[in-house]
């Protein structure tokens, strides 16, 4: 195992930005979605370079072993200082174990970047390299507009901070693709703000780890989510961020449980919930879900961060040293990558 903490260098315009789909592909209309936003980084100066694992329909861009290879040979590559997928998918965890872990420690650190079953990668990228990992847009996500409060994933991959980002009070959805594979503002379906549970305010700090619950799930209790170990090597509090992306609240509520027994939270100051607009059980609504498997630890609970599957997107960096302040009309993250 590496140090617990390593940050990549700053991307600029002008480094290279490795494109591959570590779960599923680029097919039909989405390929001119991708395209458009493959352009739209060329167009802003970076270097693109678009990998072998992308167009192939199904679950997966590719074998397993495949796809683990590519990464693997992005992330190594010291002219690559930036890896993007084009968007998450189903399977990421069947390449976790094909990953060569032993080259990457030697390497320098590189930017991945994602959301939804890219966490199933990031988690492990930052628990055992020790590698900072960027929550935040995949590149189908990037060419959107920034709404006020927040910031793009590409300017906190550009410098160490301070990074301040705020409730954006925007409920939004995404163009389809087939619509206008061009698309870069969001479309506004409501409005939503950061609630501490139970009411009252909260400032606390911690380093930040998390993702897609029904992806990091699964990886909690193995080597490859061993939050607690990584925790504890730290050896500072932590602020895990969690995000339902489709599954009803019984399914929830049972990978929270198995999140909790394998440690996640023991270090925790806080636990973010993003916004979601997956089901509720008859009997079981999504944040009684939270509150069944993390109510019992005493933690603080903010709702409704802009962090999942109901956009825009909060990006967060995984290991970054994060300040959260819910205080009458104060809502902010403030993160620094040091």
């Amino acid at each position: 195992m590496s140090s617990p903490l390593r940050f990549p260098r700053p991307l600029r315009p002008g480094d290279r930005i490795g494109v591959t789909s570590p779960s599923a592909g680029v097919v039909g209309a989405a390929a001119a979605r991708i395209d458009f936003c493959v352009e739209w980084l060329r167009g802003r100066g970076y270097d693109v370079v678009v990998g072998e694992c992308m167009g192939r329909a199904g679950l997966t861009s590719a074998p397993a072993h495949q796809r683990a290879a590519e990464l693997t040979r992005m992330l190594a590559d010291p002219d690559i200082r930036c890896v993007v997928p084009p968007w998450g998918g189903e399977t990421a965890i069947d390449l976790v174990d094909l990953i060569d872990w032993d080259l990457l420690a030697g390497a320098e650190p590189t930017w991945l970047v994602g959301f939804s079953d890219i966490s199933t990668l990031l988690v492990p990228v930052t628990t055992r390299l020790g590698w900072a990992t960027l929550h935040g847009d995949n590149l189908a996500d990037t060419p959107y507009a920034v709404p006020g409060g927040l910031l793009h994933w590409l300017d906190l991959a550009g410098g160490p901070g301070p990074f301040v980002q705020r409730d954006s009070g925007l409920v939004a959805d995404w163009v389809r693709f087939e619509q206008d594979p061009r698309a870069t503002e969001w479309t506004s379906v409501g409005h939503g703000a950061w609630e501490v549970h139970g009411g009252g305010r909260l400032d606390v700090s911690g380093r930040l780890i998390g993702g897609c619950i029904e992806t990091v799930g699964h990886l909690a209790g193995t080597p490859y989510g061993d939050v607690r170990a990584w925790a504890e090597r730290l050896e500072e509090p932590t602020i895990v961020y969690v995000e339902a992306c489709e599954d009803h609240a019984v399914d929830i509520c049972r990978y929270l449980h198995g999140m909790r027994l394998a440690g996640w939270f023991d270090r925790a100051a806080a636990v973010l919930v993003g916004r979601t607009s997956a089901p509720d059980h008859p009997e079981l609504t999504q944040r009684e879900a939270v509150l069944d498997a993390l109510g019992r630890l005493d933690l603080p609970i903010v709702w409704d961060l802009e962090i999942g599957h109901v956009p825009p997107h909060l990006p967060l960096v995984n290991g970054a040293l994060a300040r959260v302040v819910v205080d009458g009309d104060t809502r902010q993250v403030v993160q620094n990558l040091a």
